[in-house]
């Protein structure tokens, strides 16, 4: 699955403090500056600086041809990036909120995604399409949906969810020089959040689509989780070993499609028992097929039932304290992980 043209360069000892939206926007400004078929399309991306401020100071750099607003017209801007793909253009398509794929749906999973296997592989749609997809900001159901386990059942799209800013640089850059369309799954809760980036004085950092992450090391379980819900088990890991003596295992998957199968096993065969996070509803999300993937590869390595911590199946409560027990959080995931000690 995995079919990209970037290559991965460990990261480096020499790193700066960024938050995740300038890790964010320093991975475009590099793209930019490395390949003049990169273009940023989108709503306020140009001359308002980005809704989330990530294209802040791109426009004024690279001018009206490299950085582009659009119309409040989802379903245009994408069919027409869609188009400049297959003319030689690299596309790089901002949405405010991942709630309105569904004005360009047919643009996204009839054509994007199927452009190379219905040519034969003689043409290509290199097009990434990012932004927000998250709950959590009390912004109400239609501005918060997880979409990634729904694109993820496309073959041909390619889905990736960065927890850190390192990660979100590292897959930006990788997704912009990818051959297919890849969705970028971000989330407005880690915008302001810091971490340590590789100086690009040390070389190009790249991290590689379908390669899962340890962010914390464990031997009593595994916790696996992607985007923000990887901060919140971090943080339930931190909980269980302080006031419980139990040593969680982190692995972030990063990638969604294509997954990462042998770092998932691996860390179930490390640790026997599991607890999948994610973000997703329990009904058909990531976790029901990370879940199936252990069952079918790895059953006799369990000494204990999958189990999950997923949003509450219902759609995104609007009061933001109620949408906080909604989510995947630190409490949940504790609580679910004492239940199978």
């Amino acid at each position: 699955m995995i079919e990209t043209t970037s290559t991965f360069m460990p990261q480096s000892t020499m790193s700066r403090i960024l938050t995740y939206r300038e890790a964010l926007r320093e991975g475009l400004d590099e793209e930019l500056a490395r390949d003049p078929n990169v273009v940023l399309i989108g709503e306020e991306v140009a001359q308002y600086n980005g809704a989330y401020k990530v294209t802040e100071g791109l426009w004024k750099k690279w001018g009206d041809q490299r950085v582009m607003d659009t119309p409040i017209s989802e379903a245009g801007f994408i069919g027409m990036g869609i188009g400049a793909s297959l003319l030689g253009v690299r596309p790089v398509m901002e949405l405010m909120f991942w709630s309105f794929h569904s004005v360009a749906f047919d643009q996204l999973v009839s054509n994007a995604a199927c452009i190379r296997y219905m040519s034969g592989g003689l043409c290509h749609c290199p097009i990434v399409v990012r932004g927000p997809a998250n709950g959590g900001t009390g912004v109400g159901a239609t501005h918060s949906h997880v979409p990634e386990a729904l694109f993820a059942a496309f073959p041909g799209l390619k889905v990736c969810a960065p927890a850190t800013p390192a990660d979100a640089k590292g897959l930006i850059k990788t997704a912009i020089r990818d051959n297919d369309p890849v969705f970028v799954m971000e989330n407005t809760l880690l915008y302001g959040t810091s971490g340590a980036v590789p100086d690009p004085a040390d070389g190009d950092f790249l991290v590689p689509l379908g390669l899962a992450d340890i962010k914390r090391e464990g031997s009593d379980i595994s916790l696996i989780a992607h985007g923000r819900s990887v901060i919140q088990s971090l943080a339930a890991a931190t909980i269980l070993q302080a006031e419980h003596g139990i040593h969680a295992e982190v692995l972030d998957l990063r990638s969604i499609r294509p997954l990462d199968q042998d770092a998932i096993l691996n860390t179930v065969r490390k640790t026997h028992r599991v607890v999948l996070v994610d973000e997703s509803k329990p009904f058909g999300g990531v976790s029901a097929m990370v879940a199936m993937l252990i069952q079918e590869h790895a059953f006799d390595d369990l000494d204990a039932p999958i189990t999950r911590v997923c949003s509450l199946d219902a759609p995104a409560i609007y009061s933001q304290h109620i949408e906080y027990e909604q989510l995947p959080n630190p409490g949940r995931i504790v609580e679910k992980v004492l239940t199978m000690a």
